[in-house]
């Protein structure tokens, strides 16, 4: 009987053996350049390919169909989204990571020494021209922004997903 145990138990010990370990995506700290339109050197026109790379460890990714989807690869829990197929980046209010300007919570009306007049204004957002094209600013109820986008689009061919 106790062959037979021992037995069993080696028979056991070698399935637990066989598992396999899964390890977790670990991404490089997110440090968005506002000026340069890029995070961590990736560009609002960076493909799929490019972003999964550089960001494992991100929450969702949507193929790209000729410009009629949101295609792109979503950080959700870092609240970054990069739309690869409309070209643009988008940092949310609850963005894990760094600006270079400290933009997120800023007052509306304390920008202007830092990016200067905005090229559009409406009520609940400013779009500014910027080098490498256009960066929006998005306002929440006391005038703080609240949502970044930047992109390589300028403000005559920019489509943005809901």
């Amino acid at each position: 009987m106790k062959i037979v145990l021992f037995m069993l138990a080696g028979v056991i010990s070698m399935q637990v053996a066989r598992a396999q370990l899964k390890t977790t995506a670990v991404c490089p700290p997110f440090d968005v350049d506002v000026l340069e339109g890029t995070v961590n050197e990736i560009h609002t026109y960076s493909n799929i390919g490019e972003i999964e790379k550089k960001f494992p460890c991100f929450s969702s990714a949507t193929e790209e169909t000729n410009g009629s989807t949101c295609g792109g690869v979503f950080f959700k829990d870092k609240d970054i989204y990069f739309f690869t197929e409309r070209d643009y980046i988008e940092v949310g209010e609850h963005f894990k990571g760094k600006l270079s300007l400290p933009l997120l919570g800023a007052s509306r009306g304390s920008l202007f020494n830092t990016l200067g007049n905005p090229k559009i204004k409406d009520t609940n957002w400013d779009a500014y021209q910027t080098k490498y094209g256009i960066l929006i600013l998005y306002y929440n109820k006391a005038g703080k922004i609240n949502k970044l986008q930047l992109s390589n689009k300028g403000t005559d061919t920019l489509k943005l997903c809901e």
